[in-house]
């Protein structure tokens, strides 16, 4: 049984008028990572909206291990574009948010905070606030609040894209590699074609509501730097180009 199911999902933001996604049908197997590409406006981060519960669906089904999606689910985690970090709180508070909103804290959550603190490089800033942060710094702070749910489905819109090329680079790398740790399924919006294309284990593009293409990435794992620079990373790359220009192959 595929992890995550969308059958025929069909969204409006106004019943019957407006609409935005037209028939999206998209299955994601345990532990794989997923991306949707497109263009702004095509309608991906509805569908990743959807997919998390945030909203529902006009027709059509999503199912998460069999049971219906029909409202946020504790084993889920959402990291959105920006980092979203309090800035009156610490970086170790803030990793320890979601818990403290459920129960109170104990030693071992601070252990836990710490291990992913380390895994993201920033143990040493545990006290520091996200104002005195870089961008890089405070996404990698996001991303360790998310593994504190110990979430088995990840969602991410966007979360690299305000970063300089080094940065998102060294952070899709931490990315990977603490989802594979932790067998976590992923879905990641974006419209950085090379990034999809790096991240994932199948991409889809979308336009106008549809998903128009969808394939495979045959790049071994784990992911490496020199893939990218390697002839059939950037044949996917100019091959899913083509599509978002509207091109039939």
């Amino acid at each position: 049984m595929s992890f995550l199911v969308m059958e025929d999902v069909t969204y409006s933001y106004e019943q019957g008028k407006n609409q935005i996604l037209r028939g999206i049908s998209w299955e994601i197997n345990k532990g794989e990572f997923h991306c949707l590409l497109g263009k702004s406006g095509c309608g991906k981060t509805t569908l990743l909206k959807l997919a998390a519960g945030l909203l529902s669906s006009e027709n059509g089904s999503i199912r998460l291990q069999g049971k219906e999606v029909i409202k946020p689910l504790p084993n889920c985690s959402f990291v959105f574009q920006t980092p979203t970090l309090l800035e009156w709180k610490t970086v170790i508070e803030n990793v320890l948010l979601p818990i403290k909103l459920k129960r109170k804290i104990r030693s071992e959550d601070m252990e836990q905070a710490m291990e992913y603190l380390e895994l993201v490089g920033l143990a040493s800033y545990r006290d520091c606030y996200p104002l005195q942060l870089s961008g890089g710094q405070q996404s990698r702070v996001a991303l360790a609040r998310a593994l504190m749910q110990k979430p088995s489905l990840l969602f991410l819109d966007e979360p690299f894209a305000a970063l300089d090329a080094i940065t998102r680079e060294e952070l899709q790398d931490d990315l990977l590699r603490m989802c594979y740790m932790h067998n976590i399924t992923v879905l990641f919006i974006t419209h950085d074609i090379a990034e999809a294309v790096y991240l994932s284990d199948r991409v889809a593009v979308m336009a106008h509501g549809e998903i128009v293409y969808q394939t495979p990435i045959m790049l071994e794992r784990p992911r490496r730097m020199e893939m990218r620079y390697e002839p059939y990373f950037n044949e996917l790359c100019f091959t899913l180009r083509q599509v978002m220009n509207g091109e039939r192959l």
